[in-house]
């Protein structure tokens, strides 16, 4: 487009002057020639602008100037010859002629969400001694310092190579012959995990700082060159996410089982290795499956890290080897039997040695279990020997036991008759307590009685003298009798002769007469014997 303007304004010139020098008039041919410069100078300043679409950038490079490049530089932040720092946005940019400058157009740069850009700055400063990325940008300068090449490259102090800083999600508009971009995901820490930090960036710890006891490996503070003593907690960190600037290894911090067992094979929770063979100080060689339990502190895993590297074939490798270490050295000192029969002790003995050998890698033991010990190649005579003397033992306290309960149960029928015992002897004492009380209710009821019969006798023989006294002793006694026999419908036909002599007034012979009728009555009612 600019050529054209350029050619069409050059046409243009040519003819308005063509044109004038047919006119005779010298003013009118000046005036021409003027109108020819004016329309030369239109079409030269509209053949300088530039357009630079919404979705993309300019890219100028200057082919004319009294200035060069310095040597090591490639881009030119004071208007030398060559890439220019500065580029166009989108619109109308005026004086970049043709034959000057040269426009390449770049398309904006997206770096989309959950992803980060690592940039490569192709000019700068040169890196400081012993460095291998250039130092962190000034917070709230990151899109200046991508933004404008030439701030970059003059008060921006920016630093040729890796850049540790990195853009977060969003559009950019930057020099690509200054900076090459790669993106890389976002570092997110989950739950139940921790990230330990070996920074490629920052500044040396001062010499011995964060030795371990043996020196073999150091933590620093964050910030500085090496591993971070200060693990990440879970969340996003969009400042740590070069990979190439801070490489982060995840350490879980949940709850981790091994398994040391004949099935091996991924197991959830845990994983498994092969049993662990011991032999015993009788020459027993038997397998033994264990469990061990652990776990890594968060405050433990940049030690695991500086120690082992990672909590997978670095941990793996040192963890069995000290595990199959320890329970071989311990079933040395026992017999095959006591190692089966003790398998309680062996747990407690393992879990404190392992417990102080791997806390110095940052690993907290929390359980060892020992499962199966042993099969039927190896210990199957042993126990069997054991199984049988256990049999006996138990049918000698099963014997001792039924015995126990026999003379319980001697003991309980025992109590049970003395029981019954007393309950009869209380009986009887209640009877005999009782038998007393009838008696002395008879007692009592005869001397009442008794006591009735005495009164009434009493007054009938207060009665009786007092008719006596009145009629006769004779004549009453009559008179009684003839109560009786009234009482007792006695018959008072004579059936007994009565002969004898009787007394001065007769009454003593009818008197007798009568007593012998009563008599001979009464044994006629008394029943047969």
């Amino acid at each position: 487009m600019s050529a054209i303007f350029l050619f069409a304004g050059l046409i243009l010139a040519g003819l308005i002057i063509a044109s004038s020098m047919q006119l005779r008039s010298f003013q009118l041919r000046m005036a021409a020639i003027g109108a020819a410069a004016v329309v030369l100078g239109i079409f030269f300043t509209l053949a300088s602008f530039r357009y630079v679409g919404e979705d993309s950038i300019g890219l100028v490079s200057k082919n004319i100037g009294f200035t060069s490049l310095g040597s090591g530089k490639i881009i030119a932040s004071n208007g030398e010859k060559g890439p220019q720092a500065k580029i166009l946005p989108p619109g109308w940019h005026p004086w970049y002629w043709p034959f000057i400058y040269d426009i390449e157009f770049a398309p904006i740069v997206e770096i989309e969400q959950g992803t980060v850009g690592m940039l490569t700055a192709a000019d700068g400063l040169p890196l400081l001694l012993g460095s291998t990325y250039a130092p962190l940008w000034k917070s709230g300068t990151e899109r200046q310092m991508v933004g404008a090449a030439e701030y970059f490259l003059s008060d921006g102090n920016g630093f040729k190579g890796p850049q540790a800083s990195v853009l977060s999600p969003g559009t950019y508009r930057f020099n690509p012959k200054l900076f090459k971009l790669e993106t890389a995901p976002v570092l997110t820490i989950e739950k139940a995990e921790v990230g330990v930090v070996k920074s490629n960036v920052g500044e040396a710890p001062p010499l011995g700082q964060g030795e371990l006891a043996d020196g073999s490996q150091r933590l620093v503070d964050q910030g500085q060159l090496g591993i971070w003593r200060t693990p990440l907690e879970p969340r996003q960190y969009y400042e740590y996410s070069h990979s190439k600037a801070y490489q982060v290894t995840k350490i879980s911090t949940r709850t981790q089982i091994v398994r040391y067992t004949t099935g091996r094979g991924p197991q959830a929770g845990g994983h498994e290795e092969t049993e662990i063979n011991v032999i015993t100080s009788d020459g027993f060689d038997f397998p033994v499956d264990v469990r061990i339990q652990y776990e890594i502190k968060p405050k433990d895993a940049p030690l695991l890290v500086a120690s082992v590297s990672d909590d997978q074939e670095g941990l793996r490798e040192v963890m069995n080897s000290d595990v199959r270490a320890i329970f071989r050295n311990n079933a040395q000192g026992v017999k095959a039997l006591d190692y089966v029969k003790q398998r309680k002790e062996q747990e407690k003995k393992s879990l404190e040695m392992l417990q102080e050998k791997l806390s110095h890698i940052g690993v907290s033991v929390t359980a060892v279990r020992i499962g199966r010990v042993g099969d039927e190649a190896t210990l199957g005579l042993l126990l069997k020997t054991q199984k049988d003397r256990e049999i006996a033992l138990q049918e000698q306290e099963t014997l001792k036991v039924q015995q126990l309960a026999a003379e319980e149960e001697k003991q309980l029928i025992r109590t049970q008759q003395e029981a019954q015992e007393e309950i009869r002897l209380a009986t009887a004492r209640y009877g005999v307590k009782i038998a007393e009380q009838d008696r002395q209710k008879l007692i009592i009821a005869a001397g009442a009685e008794a006591e009735a019969v005495k009164i009434k006798a009493e007054a009938q023989a207060n009665a009786y003298k007092q008719i006596a006294e009145q009629i006769g002793s004779g004549n009453a006694a009559l008179v009684e009798l003839l109560k009786i026999i009234g009482e007792r419908n006695i018959s008072i036909t004579p059936r007994v002769m009565v002969v004898g002599q009787t007394g001065s007034s007769g009454q003593n012979g009818e008197t007798t007469a009568l007593i012998g009728t009563m008599l001979d009555t009464m044994m006629q009612d008394a029943p047969e014997k």
